[in-house]
């Protein structure tokens, strides 16, 4: 994008402003652990394991750090005029929410248009209004260790759900980089399997379940009430399943 080329966007899209705007927040929810501007670490991890001699135990703790330098929403700043990096070799990436934002213009479109009761799948699921039928909506979770069968069914009303894990993209044949990183260390996810967050809206399902895949589960527990989610889901390594509600 022009912005990642150069540094700064003038007259920025109002979209682009508020969904910053909107990643600012769930940066702030989730301490940090939800941050947009992680891109530098995704250039990083692709070009190390695009080679081919690359060390299969990753980029060293000196390339991480360098990365991390370039990390950081709070460097970023946004208005209406202008989006700017604070410093050279910054990059945005909106992976972590940008399903769930639209998600959420198209839902509001529909209801704008008149549409109601109906589910909304756009990458993340929304839920306009309960299921015609005058019940909630069921939709399955789906278990990352067997595709075919789900570790939960939930009900939504007016409601949002989003799942994130690292078995979306991965970098190494192993499986032990992904594409999901932790702001603070620079390392890939691999706390959790995946994480499912049932929220009032898909763009904040998206960002909390990015973010808690990062987390350990007391924090991401006291951060669901804190942006306004309802409930979590997190599948650990051995197949078990933790949920926490707010």
């Amino acid at each position: 994008s022009r912005l990642n080329r150069d540094g700064e966007l003038a007259d920025p899209p109002q979209e682009l402003v508020e969904l910053l705007a909107t990643s600012a927040r769930y940066a702030r929810a989730t301490g940090g652990a939800f941050d947009p501007t992680v891109q530098p670490l995704w250039t990083l991890y692709a070009n190390h394991f695009g080679t081919a001699d690359a060390d299969p135990n990753g980029p060293s703790p000196g390339d991480i750090g360098s990365a991390l330098a370039k990390c950081g929403y709070q460097r970023m700043s946004v208005d209406a005029a202008r989006v700017a990096f604070g410093q050279s070799g910054m990059g945005l990436t909106l992976n972590g929410i940008a399903q769930g934002y639209i998600t959420d213009r198209v839902a509001e479109l529909l209801r704008a248009r008149g549409v109601t009761h109906t589910l909304v799948d756009m990458g993340e699921t929304r839920a306009l209004d309960a299921h015609p039928a005058g019940r909630p909506w069921s939709v399955g979770i789906k278990n990352p260790l067997a595709e075919d069968r789900l570790i939960a069914t939930i009900s939504l009303d007016n409601q949002a759900v989003s799942t994130s894990g690292g078995y979306g993209t991965q970098f190494d044949a192993a499986g032990r980089f992904n594409h999901i990183f932790d702001p603070a260390t620079g390392s890939c996810a691999n706390r959790y399997l995946s994480v499912s967050v049932v929220a009032p809206t898909a763009a904040c399902a998206d960002a909390l379940s990015t973010a808690f895949s990062v987390m350990p589960i007391d924090r991401a527990s006291m951060a669901l009430a804190k942006a306004g989610a309802t409930k979590a889901y997190f599948v650990l390594p051995d197949g078990r399943v933790i949920d926490r509600s707010s």
